[in-house]
């Protein structure tokens, strides 16, 4: 297999990585490329997209919290700057207003710099960014939302949170991340909530869905009314979290209905103990 087409499979496998096990993927292929530094300069692109997408999180140099890595966190969002890589590997968390450098591979932030938002529409950002906080500490165990201004767009803002759980231990991981669009000229929420489950004892199945969200939003939120206002949309937003949590719940059954844990190594055995009885019940009735 020629170079080139290693990294590309290799790239495939990276973005196909279950939740908080991308390093493990990466430590699994590098059989299929000898060279370290080839591997890691290959797979970049993939790593970043993997990152933008999964909403990778990173501690905010000089600050006690995290930020979400995106595509709306890239400080081109903010500054109109060129698609060069270093502006690319560079994204800025509005909460504490600090541009950084984040790097893909160690996932580590770097180079902290001041950075101001727009005044325009940095009240109902920050509303919002409260609110998300507030909901977050009251629906999720261990997550962080993020809330940036859309760039040119004064009334438009990104509401992004992320959870994840690692349970090593007993195989099996999972990631929630939601964005929401919201839109206050046009009064509408528009969004998505994607799930990321793997489970993996003796066995590997991987549950990736995605739910879609559009939403109109109650003509009482004004940006002059940014505290009460960002609170209604984020009351519309737990309406629509708390609606797919259940659905996710409703897939997950505790115990089969035996209330008991099926031995997958005795399947057969269950089988042709069935057929067995089966078969006796027909020479009985005989």
């Amino acid at each position: 297999m020629e170079s080139q087409q290693r990294i590309e499979a290799v790239s495939r496998f990276l973005l196909q990585s279950p939740p908080g096990e991308i390093n493990d993927v990466l430590n699994d292929v590098r059989n299929i490329i000898s060279d370290d530094d080839s591997l890691q300069e290959g797979v970049l692109p993939a790593l970043r997209e993997y990152n933008l997408a999964q909403f990778i999180t990173a501690d905010v140099p000089g600050h006690n919290h995290q930020s979400i890595i995106s595509d709306s966190a890239k400080v081109t969002n903010l500054s109109g700057a060129g698609d060069t890589d270093e502006v690319l590997d560079r994204f800025w968390d509005p909460r504490s207003r600090t541009s950084f450098r984040f790097d893909h591979i160690s996932l580590e932030a770097s180079e902290p710099e001041p950075i101001e938002p727009d005044a325009a529409s940095e009240p109902f950002r920050a509303a919002l960014e409260a609110s998300s906080l507030s909901y977050l500490t009251a629906h999720f165990h261990d997550g962080v939302a993020s809330v940036f201004p859309a760039q040119g767009f004064a009334s438009r803002f990104y509401i992004q949170i992320v959870a994840n759980k690692y349970n090593p231990s007993n195989f099996w991981s999972g990631r929630w991340r939601s964005e929401y669009i919201i839109d206050l000229e046009e009064k509408q929420l528009k969004g998505k909530i994607l799930v990321n489950v793997h489970y993996y004892e003796q066995g590997n199945v991987q549950l990736s869905t995605t739910h879609t969200v559009e939403l109109p939003l109650p003509p009482t939120i004004v940006p002059s009314s940014a505290a009460s206002s960002a609170s209604k949309v984020l009351a519309v937003i737990e309406v629509e979290e708390e609606m797919g949590e259940k659905t996710f719940k409703g897939l997950r059954r505790a115990l089969p209905m035996t209330r008991s844990k099926l031995d997958w190594d005795k399947v057969l055995g269950y089988k042709l103990g069935a057929e067995l009885t089966s078969s006796r019940g027909v020479m009985s009735a005989s």
